[in-house]
């Protein structure tokens, strides 16, 4: 596998309450740097990050999941991220796939590896709440039909560096 530098980001919003669990949960190793992007969270979503010796970049003001995405990847680059793999900080995705995630990018074989909560079926058992689960399942199908796609979950957890990957994430 080549050495790229790998960056966890996190996009968060009143996260506080699952942010330690997800992190704690990312192997040892598996990444270089971890960066949590808060979007003006209402909670102790900072305070968290910053007690957990984590990064954080804050926006003063929410700027949505597409703004605060869009900060992310931004920092993650200005960090000289080559891998930059997004993890949502409320524990919907597991974190200790991420090197099954970063492995396809690292040994050349994947430019992107998308995640899927979906593609087992079992969303609902891994704590996806069902109005998100009824939301996804309704945007991914709008999204597969426009796109001319076959995704199984258009909200992902994805390693970014070609042939995407998909990996179920529970």
């Amino acid at each position: 596998m080549k050495d790229l530098k790998t960056v966890v980001v996190m996009p968060a919003y009143n996260a506080a309450r699952t942010l330690e669990q997800t992190y704690k949960d990312i192997p040892p190793g598996s990444v270089d740097e971890v960066l949590l992007v808060d979007d003006a969270s209402g909670d102790a979503t900072v305070e968290e990050a910053r007690r957990l010796n984590i990064k954080v970049f804050v926006h003063p003001a929410n700027r949505g999941y597409g703004g605060n995405q869009k900060t992310c990847y931004t920092q993650a680059l200005k960090l000289g991220a080559d891998v930059v793999v997004m993890l949502h900080p409320d524990y919907q995705y597991d974190p200790t796939r991420i090197p099954d995630i970063v492995a396809p990018i690292k040994d050349g074989t994947a430019d992107l590896v998308l995640g899927s909560r979906l593609a087992d079926g079992k969303a609902l058992e891994g704590g996806m709440p069902l109005y998100k689960y009824i939301s996804n399942r309704f945007l991914t199908t709008f999204e597969n039909l426009v796109l001319g796609q076959g995704l199984s979950d258009m909200g992902i957890m994805g390693g970014f560096s070609g042939r995407i990957d998909i990996f179920p994430l529970f």
